[in-house]
């Protein structure tokens, strides 16, 4: 058992709780401005409740939209639930923390993304198989590259 900080968690958590305080907002004010969220979660995640036609048709992640048209959104500390609607039919919706794999405001181009890996074999003391940013190492021998930025409206139907 290694004693350090784990800061990867630490910033995970972090960035949890800062959905959680903006769909709180969201849930007592509605959106503001032009502001709209694309959420992916992972459909199969043990606490993840969906009617079974949804699970059926997105059996790894699904993203849903919280735009125009959304009911009930009730905010807790594990999770969110919400009602949206799906061909003209309304469902609900319970998607844990935990389960979300990324959560992007376009309006203000901003986003998490939340990686997940397993490592088979690792015999570490740590069963959480979830690692909120990638560390990579620098080369020091290879020159740097200016970031390229790139803009969601790219990605939009």
């Amino acid at each position: 058992m290694s004693r350090s900080i784990d800061y990867g968690n630490l910033m995970h958590d972090a960035m949890r709780g800062l959905i959680q305080k903006v769909l709180t907002r969201v849930s007592q004010e509605g959106l503001p401005g032009k502001h709209h969220f694309f959420i992916t979660f992972d459909t199969q995640h043990p606490d993840a409740e969906l009617a079974d036609w949804l699970s059926d048709r997105y059996p790894g992640e699904m993203t849903i939209v919280l735009e125009h048209w959304f009911d009930g959104l009730e905010v807790t500390d594990e999770g969110f639930s919400v009602i949206l609607n799906f061909g003209d039919k309304p469902e609900p919706l319970y998607i844990p923390y935990d389960a979300i794999r990324t959560f992007v405001d376009p309006s203000v181009e901003f986003g998490l993304r939340f990686e997940t890996h397993t490592d088979e074999g690792d015999d570490d003391d740590d069963d959480d198989d979830e690692a909120p940013m990638e560390i990579v190492e620098d080369d020091e021998d290879e020159p740097r590259k200016e970031a390229e930025i790139v803009s969601l409206d790219k990605f939009r139907k």
